[in-house]
């Protein structure tokens, strides 16, 4: 149940006309009243004796206790009352019980026999809108402050009591909704999205990443919309709007829309807090000091390091103070970002929705403390900077590794999110998660599958040796990998991390020390990313030589498990 308080007018008849009319697109059906604050309120909809001036003349009755001077020129209050999409319908007594709960709980008619004068409109199966006089019986002006928490406290109530879907309590800090009329338009237009949903995305991976506003502003520009700058008397920038070209109104003026009104992260000075809050000890440069363009960077090394700077957000989610973890959280929403704008056709969709889900989580009461995040935003800027990634090759297998990284990182955002009472944010970073499961089987199924055939190759001495290997490393993991169709992915892993010249048992052990196991759908999977990045292995087995069959054949220049690429000429060359 989701309440919505609309902004206070002056023409209660305008308002009635466009409750009892037809609608934008004819999408009001049989409307009329369900309840009103005598219960014998007019109702043009059903009595083809009343009208809507009749309604209009009883609502606004008590302005006329007041002088002329003394009437309020906003005194029209609106507000809709929308059931959830799974909800059953409801019937016009429902409604009507509903609304007298709403304007009791905001204060509009609070029980005292004195309220103001209201009435409830239904013109579909699914809402109503209720519409007041903002001028008591008794003269007074109503208390309705707050009135927006207030209606949305009772609506947690009224899901209860009828059992409907439990809507997510918000804190405040959620990015403003898009009206029905933009909705609307949007469909005229034939678009999925609503203008403002589309701008808010497009500011969002301007900003993933960027080093300075003129960088952020000349992607905007590069990206086809259209910017207005506030400039102040002494040259400083105070701020931005954007518009779509297409967006246009009655006059065919662009519509702009502020940063601010797109999500409140995004107005100009909070943009400009990540990149000037580089304060942390461990950093030796700044993002800002970057050129435009940094060094170049294959999409692959730039996956790479996205992998590696996600796990060591993980890492700080799990023990960091609050501050630290909110910064994290939310440049891990620029990560996302980025790499949905350069990731391969058959993985875009599905990692643009887990980006603009994980939108929500980004935000929280808990201020972000910039600088601390600064490994995630230079990932993010490496994967803008590389360029676009093939679905295939090595391209499309650090692909695969960097969406199961930020799948934890995710999941990890949601577990902390949820230990701070933070409910829509972590709802978001599940429904994330779920988009990332989609988009990991479309990146990682051709890679995982070149390696479970090399796997399935190795000999049977060969593979019972990686099974020892995975015994000793994870005996409690062991038989529940060793049933799992990745098996054998995982053992041509071991193989090739002893042919780099690694240890497999210590490294083994090290990946699958590490947190959130529980939550993967295929361990082995997990742990063959884990190894082939902390080994520094091509991430596509087809760049890899067939491994020596012998379970015997020595592992050239192993000695403590660590990398021996000084000493082992195939590691130089490679």
């Amino acid at each position: 149940m989701i309440p919505s308080i609309h902004k206070q007018g002056s023409r209660t008849l305008g308002l009635l006309r466009y409750l009892y009319g037809k609608g934008t697109h004819e999408e009001h059906v049989d409307p009329h009243l369900v309840a009103s604050f005598d219960h014998m309120a007019p109702d043009p909809g059903r009595d083809p004796s009343a009208t809507m001036e009749d309604l209009k003349q009883l609502l606004d009755q008590p302005l006329h206790l007041l002088d002329a001077d003394q009437r309020p020129e906003k005194h029209v209050w609106h507000c809709s009352v929308r059931a959830a999409p799974d909800d059953p319908i409801l019937t016009d007594e429902q409604w009507a019980d509903i609304a007298h709960r709403i304007v009791a709980a905001t204060g509009i008619d609070p029980g005292d026999g004195a309220g103001c004068r209201w009435a409830a409109v239904r013109h579909a199966d699914d809402h109503i809108h209720i519409v007041a006089t903002l001028v008591r019986e008794d003269g007074r002006r109503p208390d309705h402050h707050r009135s927006g928490k207030r209606a949305q406290a009772e609506s947690r109530l009224i899901e209860a009591d009828y059992g409907l879907h439990r809507v997510t309590p918000g804190d405040g800090t959620a990015a403003k909704r898009t009206t029905s009329a933009e909705r609307h338009k949007a469909e005229r237009l034939g678009k999925e999205r609503a203008s403002r949903d589309e701008l808010r995305e497009t500011v969002r991976r301007a900003v993933a990443g960027a080093a300075s506003e003129k960088e952020f502003f000349d992607r905007l520009a590069a990206a086809g919309v259209l910017i207005r700058q506030r400039v102040a008397p002494s040259g400083d920038l105070l701020g931005y709007k954007v518009a779509l070209p297409d967006d246009r109104n009655d006059d065919q003026e662009p519509v702009f829309y502020a940063g601010s009104t797109l999500s409140p992260d995004l107005s100009l000075p909070r943009i400009c807090e990540r990149w000037s809050g580089d304060t942390s000890p461990q950093s030796t440069d700044t993002l800002s000091e970057q050129p435009t363009g940094p060094a170049p960077s294959s999409p692959a090394a730039a996956r790479r390091r996205a992998a590696r700077a996600a796990w060591q957000a993980v890492l700080v989610i799990d023990g960091g103070e609050d501050a630290q973890v909110a910064a994290h959280i939310a440049a891990a929403g620029e990560i996302l970002d980025s790499l949905a704008k350069t990731s391969a056709a058959h993985t875009r969709t599905e990692l643009g929705e887990a980006a603009f889900a994980f939108e929500r989580a980004t935000r929280s009461h808990i201020k972000a403390e910039r600088g601390h995040d600064r490994a995630l935003r230079q990932a993010a800027r490496d994967l803008v900077y590389s360029g676009p990634a093939l679905g295939r090759g090595e391209d499309g297998a650090t692909t695969a590794m960097a969406i199961d990284m930020l799948f934890f990182l995710v999941i990890a955002a949601a577990h902390w999110h949820a230990k701070k009472e933070h409910a829509q944010q972590a709802t978001a970073a599940h429904q994330s998660a779920e988009h990332l499961r989609a988009a990991y089987r479309a990146a990682a199924d051709i890679p995982l599958a070149a390696l479970h055939q090399r796997g399935r190759r190795l000999s049977q001495p060969l593979r019972q040796k990686q099974a020892a290997h995975l015994r000793q490393a994870a005996p409690e993991l062991a038989e529940q990998v060793l049933a799992e169709p990745g098996w054998y992915a995982l053992a041509a892993t071991l193989a090739d991390t002893e042919a780099a010249g690694h240890d497999p048992t210590a490294l083994l052990t090290e990946a699958a020390g590490r947190r959130e196991l529980q939550t993967a759908e295929s361990v082995s999977d997990v742990l063959v990313w884990r190894l082939r990045r902390m080994a520094d292995l091509p991430a596509d087995a087809s760049a890899i030589p067939q491994p020596n069959n012998s379970p015997t054949a020595p592992s050239a220049g192993r000695t403590t498990g660590l990398s021996t690429s000084q000493t082992d000429p195939r590691r130089k060359a490679r």
